[in-house]
């Protein structure tokens, strides 16, 4: 019998309550852990520090303390096994109900109400015609590449006339605050490029105009939300030394360029070779754009019931998931917060659509998986494993087993079987003109579709038919 057995009840708008309950065996496993922790950090006459019994600590301490502080450290895995027990993928956070401490021998009761993904009652999604352009290169992008690779292979030159937008000059600088220097504000043959936007707003600008040899006092305050909090928000003064002028010097676009820059024979087989990668990144941009159209057609054509609450609830998680990306990236909530110039609530809401939109994919990724019965095979398992095995110097069927031991295999095979859904889908999926798939959505929006009158099937028209 599993550690943590759940009962599901379906409730309004999108909510289940799950009814978990620990066994006993598993409620005196975690007391006992509990109480060797505990034990640790007791005295007690006859045992050695670290060597006290749990028995001993649980008499000494109390059942219910030692108890207490078993389940609330117990907790979060329990949830989780109660919720994989359940067979739901929730969404939000959840409303938990904890039960009585229970006595010794019995089982620990408690619940959860959460909402979960939206079902979703599946339409035409195999055979979908469905928007496809034809890849494309422009002259353009073309040209915009060779620009950044002229600038990547361009030499610095000092000349003898005063800085513009766009040189470099080598300076030496002293910062100060109030008449007092500060902890790295100080700096000596720093190369500058004026208009680079890589140092304090203000300062680039009044180096302009200046000339090798001359002297600037610079004033320039920190931005509000500078990453060093005791300088942010502060005027500093800058006594400045231009020591250099440089200017950069591009090559000329010619075959000599494309001989020295990327090893070709001519600047034509440059332009050919930028061509051919440029146009297998919009074939794969397509491929990607395809995919999701095929999916967003057979999402049109199913009946998903979404509660406003439930968009709300995706939506925060999706603010919590940016938040948190932030924050790996060394940016506070805070600070991006004053960065963009909205509130949490507004961000929040304007994340509505794209909660929505994900929560109807799911849905109907969801119900494909079930309706063509579709799970990955072993092999299939290890074949995604793969590029995770190599990176962990494992095999992929070590790997698998080691997930399947630790109880970790069902996201990943989750994850796997939306995949392979979403491919039946775009795989059977037929392209047609962008500009007629255009036109055929504009002649049938939902309202009219539903308007339609039904014909001799008995069933609505949908698009692809």
């Amino acid at each position: 019998m599993p550690a943590v057995s759940a009962e599901v009840t379906e409730l309004p708008e999108s909510r289940v309550r799950v009814h978990a309950e620990v066994q006993p065996a598993e409620v005196q496993r975690r007391l006992n852990q509990t109480a060797q922790r505990l034990g640790r950090q007791l005295r007690v006459p006859g045992f050695r520090r670290g060597k006290v019994p749990p028995p001993v600590v649980i008499r000494r301490i109390g059942r219910e303390a030692v108890l207490d502080e078993a389940l609330r450290g117990a907790l979060p895995s329990w949830y989780v096994s109660a919720i994989d027990a359940a067979g739901i993928i929730t969404v939000g956070d959840p409303k938990l109900d904890l039960g009585e401490l229970p006595a010794e021998g019995e089982a620990f009761s408690f619940s959860i109400e959460i909402a979960v993904r939206p079902t979703a009652r599946l339409g035409d999604y195999r055979r979908l015609e469905v928007g496809r352009r034809e890849p494309a290169v422009e002259d353009a992008a073309i040209d915009a590449q060779l620009a950044d690779l002229r600038e990547q292979s361009g030499t610095l030159e000092t000349v003898e006339r005063p800085a513009a937008r766009g040189d470099f000059v080598v300076i030496d600088y002293e910062g100060s605050i109030e008449g007092e220097p500060f902890s790295g504000g100080e700096g000596r043959d720093q190369l500058a490029e004026l208009g680079g936007g890589r140092l304090i707003p203000g300062f680039e600008e009044q180096l302009e105009g200046a000339a090798a040899g001359e002297q600037r006092t610079l004033t320039v305050d920190f931005p509000k939300d500078y990453g060093r909090e005791e300088l942010a928000g502060k005027t500093a003064s800058f006594a400045v030394t231009v020591k250099a002028v440089q200017a950069k010097q591009l090559p000329e676009l010619d075959d000599d360029f494309a001989a020295d820059s990327a090893g070709f024979d001519s600047l034509e087989e440059l332009r050919e070779d930028i061509r051919g990668r440029l146009l297998e990144a919009d074939e794969r941009e397509i491929a990607t754009q395809f995919r999701e159209a095929a999916l967003d057609a057979a999402v049109a054509n199913a009946k998903i019931d979404v509660p406003d609450g439930l968009v709300a609830a995706r939506a925060e998680e999706l603010w919590e998931q940016l938040v948190s990306s932030l924050e790996r990236q060394g940016i506070s909530k805070e600070a991006y917060l004053r960065i963009s110039n909205k509130s949490e609530e507004e961000i929040v809401a304007e994340a509505k659509p794209d909660a929505e939109l994900a929560l109807r994919r799911e849905a109907v990724i969801a119900a494909t998986v079930e309706a063509e019965q579709i799970v990955p095979s072993e092999e299939e398992l290890e074949e995604a494993l793969a590029h995770s095995a190599e990176h962990e110097k494992t095999t992929p069927a070590k790997l698998l087993r080691q997930l399947r031991d630790g109880g970790r295999l069902e996201p990943l095979r989750r994850e796997l079987a939306a995949r392979q859904a979403v491919d039946l889908i775009a795989e059977s999926a037929k392209p047609i003109p962008v500009e007629q798939a255009k036109a055929r959505d504009k002649l049938w929006t939902p309202d009219k579709a539903e308007s339609a009158e039904k014909g001799a099937s008995g069933r609505l028209w949908t698009p692809g038919q």
